[in-house]
């Protein structure tokens, strides 16, 4: 991929508001996002009702309140979620939504035919609901926080024997066969898109280990990206001189809002900044050939420099390190050739400054 592809995750910070998740898809594709990536999920099916909070959500959402009464406050309908595709159309940028159930599997990839589905990190070891996505046949983009290698490879084998055994039973014995063939490996590399991800918020610099995604590009032979919960914008842009071929990071209208993510979230300039950011290094990027640019090509014989005469030279005087110089401007012999000069009986008279020739 030539152009990396952001994603704006809004997340859970519309606030369980309609309205607020609208001003999101607007504030992505304002910032030039190529998606804007929502959370789909019923808390009943996600939590148990004694579920404890992450310590950042209890420090950003209170510790008094359950993970499943604030996920309850969160929850968006299938008519929010067909609205919100609506308003993604009308806006230009694509809607994403990442579904922590079966369920939501099935409104996401088949009511609403969404085209890519993306799994996150903390789903990674659930088998049935990554056998039921890669049954869906689409292309996917997973998250691997909190992953070692032997993780994201079994997760990589259920992947693999749902995009190739639509019909066989499945185990763990079937996942590693279907991982290790040749029609599971081509698959994969057709259908999956990994994401480097530290899953804190916000990350810890010196924990982010960027170096991480060349790893699991190398290990695994696919197309890598970063989910980034670091502050600022730094980080992403980071990855992006790296290679990653997507960058996924949250956002939030205001970061004083009240909920589990938006002090972990960019505000709409930084969004905005990020993004920009991010193409100019993509630009910046280029072929990897090591050839004068064109814009630098005229400034060669400006900054380059010539052999020229240190003082007058008389014809048939014999050049020598006295009576020569090296010195812009360029376009003349060029200093590496000066050995050759050196000896040589002036073909003609020199003015001192004059550039010699051969």
């Amino acid at each position: 991929m030539n152009k990396v592809y952001v994603i704006a995750e809004a997340g859970v910070n519309h606030n369980g508001s309609l309205d607020m998740a609208k001003e999101l898809v607007e504030v992505a594709a304002k910032a030039g996002a190529d998606a804007v990536k929502f959370q789909t999920f019923r808390a009943d099916r996600l939590v148990s009702g004694t579920a404890p909070k992450a310590e950042y959500q209890k420090i950003s959402s209170g510790a008094d309140e359950s993970q499943y009464a604030m996920l309850k406050r969160l929850e968006l309908g299938e008519e929010a979620h067909a609205e919100l595709i609506r308003h993604c159309q009308v806006h230009g940028i694509q809607f994403l939504s990442t579904p922590f159930d079966a369920e939501s599997v099935e409104l996401l990839g088949t009511t609403l035919d969404l085209p890519t589905i993306k799994i996150p990190s903390g789903e990674i070891t659930n088998a049935p609901l990554l056998l039921k996505i890669a049954r869906l046949g689409k292309p996917v983009i997973m998250s691997t926080g909190m992953c070692t290698l032997a993780d994201v490879e079994a997760a990589l084998g259920v992947l693999a024997f749902g995009f190739t055994c639509p019909q066989a039973d499945p185990g763990v014995t079937r996942f590693q066969e279907a991982y290790a063939s040749a029609e599971g490996q081509q698959a994969l590399r057709e259908k999956v898109t990994l994401l480097h991800c530290t899953t804190e918020y916000p990350a810890p610099f010196a924990e982010v280990n960027l170096r991480a995604m060349d790893t699991l590009a190398s290990a695994f032979g696919l197309a890598v990206g970063f989910s980034d919960h670091t502050e600022g914008i730094a980080i992403p842009v980071a990855a992006v001189a790296r290679g990653a071929v997507i960058i996924e990071k949250h956002f939030t209208l205001d970061r004083a809002l009240p909920g589990p993510d938006h002090k972990a979230s960019l505000e709409p300039g930084d969004l905005c900044q990020m993004v920009q950011a991010i193409r100019q290094v993509e630009v910046a990027l280029g072929s990897g050939r090591k050839v004068p640019a064109p814009s630098e090509v005229k400034n060669a014989a400006v900054a380059r420099k010539s052999i020229v005469a240190a003082s007058d030279i008389r014809a048939g005087e014999i050049f020598s390190s006295d009576n020569l110089c090296i010195k812009r401007p360029g376009g003349g012999v060029s200093p590496l050739r000066y050995w050759e000069v050196v000896g040589r009986p002036a073909d003609r008279n020199y003015a001192k400054d004059e550039v010699v020739d051969l």
